[in-house]
């Protein structure tokens, strides 16, 4: 019963928090996409780490954990590096260039006659396929909890449920099913279908009212609600794996090392799955080389989506500085150690052999148990709270994808290139909201379309990565270097469209490696392409007109390799690299503070197998002492967000 209540309250305050902000969404996109541009720091920062805090991520971390050790989870903690240049570096610029999608700015930063074309390829690439993509992971995620608890099979009239599995299964052909799932086809087939129409009916009905002022009213509910949640179960799964003194000890006991001359791929002795570093093995370096590219060459490398949307909702630079940061300790250090005590409890909770690492789907079994264990051992109350955690994760990244994506629809392709392009004229404000709810529906609609195709939550994030190495690169050098042009953007799009799929055809036929050694030569490969593409085609390709620049220029006060243009607008020609070399400095130092602290804080909590208890201590007062430094940073900034309208309003920028 309490179940129950704690799932409606929740529902109930989701769908009036649309309904309270649905009169002002609906006066403008800026209104329904930015809130008006009002947002604090700590609110913006809240709703990006709410977002993150998908339902697909702890599965995938259960995975990783299982398959690698706490050593792989790096693959996520690496990204703070990634969120806090864009915090120090990018966010305020995002901010300044006042405009409502990343693919809008292309007509504030470029001049020449492929603009509109490379604005409507980037919110097809960005918008629909990336995201996607994205959306197919977590509705993928979705399956996995759905499955667990939502028994339709059982709650339905026999002859209704049976009429609608055979339809769906046996008259539409449909198979949706969740990896390593224990349900057969067609009951998962139904049960998913009525899940996916529940979740996605309440997402929408406070996601298309009230915008993006909703989604973060809803966010930051979620968030709390997920870090609670999850709390409460690592705080239940450790006291049955026998609490904190023994965890150590029972992982070490469970898993040995293997003897002398077997070998059992994807087995790893408790030293390894217990350790923040790598050890000393062949497959170190590759490893460490791709978690330097995994941060940097990646889709969202300046922030594009919805963490610059985030960016430019906020009042002004200073705010949007602190929602990146703010974001970063949520996401990397608060939401990290639950997990990780989940995690380790899970390998004493549901132990595995060596034989069983060597199974077809064991993965993403290992994953799934993340969802089992809550079905297991959470009593009353508390089953009631991680439900509306699991609901609330789902929700808030659902929620934020659909309404990223449809600002592209409405903002880029509809009202840029139909309206303004083709039919020359301009489209009226409530009409443009109209279309930018249509276009959350479509959306959720391809994200339904890809699903089918998705494996394992693992597999579907490679890719995703994979993809977004062959952008990363431009997006933070258009930032930071005066050369790259329209066209740059134009060449590294196409390289990752023709590489990737070459280098997945390379991978099937077994020439490149399946694994992590062949994954770090295909993002390698695909970042060395498309960087060399883009730069081959700022250098001599056609550049950026100088009046375009300079506008550009004072408008944003980007950082970096900017001479010739500060020159221009009256400033040093050094001042730009001044600025760029104290907010990389101020980034290293945040990044240093931030896993000083999270090493330091789960050390303490999960002990080394015969570890150094003395490092942790020092390692968080190294990251506790480095706070004032990044935060002084912070303080010292004055600028205030532009008075001018939204929209490119630059010269050359209808080219």
């Amino acid at each position: 019963m309490w179940d129950l209540l704690i799932i409606v309250v929740f529902v109930i305050y989701s769908i009036s928090a649309g309904l309270m902000a649905r009169r002002k969404a609906s006066r403008s996109l800026s209104e329904f996409f930015l809130a008006g541009r009002t947002l604090g720091g700590w609110r913006a920062g809240t709703s990006m780490a709410a977002t993150q805090f998908a339902a697909d991520t702890p599965l995938a971390v259960m995975g990783l954990i299982a398959t690698g050790g706490i050593f792989m989870v790096w693959r996520f903690w690496i990204y703070a590096i990634a969120f806090l240049l864009m915090a120090f570096l990018l966010a305020g610029q995002w901010q300044r260039a006042r405009v409502i999608t990343d693919a809008e700015l292309v007509e504030v930063r470029y001049s020449g006659r492929g603009l509109v074309l490379l604005r409507v390829l980037k919110a097809l690439y960005y918008g629909t396929l990336f995201n996607c993509v994205v959306l197919a992971m977590v509705l993928t995620a979705t399956l996995t909890i759905s499955e667990v608890f939502l028994s339709w099979h059982h709650w339905l009239p026999d002859w209704f449920y049976q009429s609608l599995s055979s339809s769906l299964s046996s008259g539409l052909g449909l198979q949706f099913q969740a990896p390593a799932s224990e349900l057969p086809v067609e009951i998962a087939t139904t049960n998913n279908v009525l899940s996916l129409i529940a979740i996605l009916i309440f997402v929408s009905l406070y996601s298309l009212t009230g915008g993006l002022r909703s989604v973060v009213a809803t966010d930051i509910a979620q968030f709390v609600l997920a870090i609670i949640g999850t709390i409460a179960l690592a705080w239940v799964l450790v006291g049955e794996a026998g609490g904190l003194a023994t965890l150590t000890d029972k992982v070490t006991q469970l898993y040995p090392p293997l003897p002398d001359g077997v070998v059992a791929d994807g087995y790893n002795e408790a030293g390894s799955l217990l350790s923040f570093s790598p050890g000393f093995g062949a497959a170190v370096m590759p490893f460490l080389i791709l978690l330097g590219l995994q941060w940097f060459f990646q889709i969202n490398a300046d922030g594009t989506g919805y963490l610059a949307q985030r960016s430019m909702a906020c009042k002004d630079e200073k705010q949007a500085t602190i929602a990146g940061v703010v974001f970063t300790w949520l996401q990397i250090f608060v939401r990290s150690l639950p997990w990780l005590l989940i995690g380790v409890a899970l390998l004493v909770l549901y132990p595995f052999t060596p034989s069983d690492t060597q199974v077809d789907g064991f993965t993403g079994s290992r994953e799934r148990l993340f969802v089992v264990a809550i079905h297991d051992y959470m009593p009353p109350g508390l089953l009631g709270i991680l439900l509306v955690a699991l609901l609330a994760a789902l929700a808030s990244t659902l929620d934020t994808h659909m309404n990223w994506g449809a600002s592209y629809w409405s903002n880029d392709i509809y009202k840029r290139a139909i309206c303004q392009g083709w039919l020359k004229r301009e489209p009226g404000n409530k009409e443009l909201v109209i279309i930018a709810r249509l276009s959350n529906i479509l959306v959720i609609a391809l994200a339904l379309i890809v699903l089918p195709f998705v494996g394992s939550i693992q597999e579907a994030w490679y890719l995703t990565l994979l993809f977004g190495a062959g952008v990363g690169s431009v997006l933070v050098l258009r930032w930071v270097w005066e050369r790259i042009n329209l066209w740059s953007e134009f060449a590294a799009i196409i390289a990752s469209v023709v590489t990737a799929p070459i280098l997945l055809i390379l991978t099937h036929q077994g020439i490149l490696d399946a694994g992590e050694p062949g994954e770090w030569i295909r993002l390698g490969l695909m970042a060395l392409v498309s960087t060399a593409a883009a730069v081959i085609a700022a250098l001599v390709g056609p550049r950026t007109d100088r009046e375009q620049l300079n506008a550009f220029y004072k408008r944003v006060q980007p950082a970096g390799f900017w001479g010739q243009t500060a020159k221009e607008s009256g400033e040093e020609a050094r001042r730009p690299r001044l600025r760029l070399a104290v907010e990389l400095g101020a980034t290293a130092v945040a990044s240093a503070s931030v896993f000083c602290c999270l090493y330091g804080v789960a050390r303490l909590l999960i002990p080394a197998p015969d570890g150094n208890r003395w490092w942790p201590i020092v390692c968080l007062a190294l990251g506790l002492m480095l706070v004032p430094l990044w935060w002084r940073q912070i303080t010292a900034r004055g600028y205030s967000a532009p008075p001018d309208s939204d929209g490119p309003g630059v010269a050359g920028s209808a080219g």
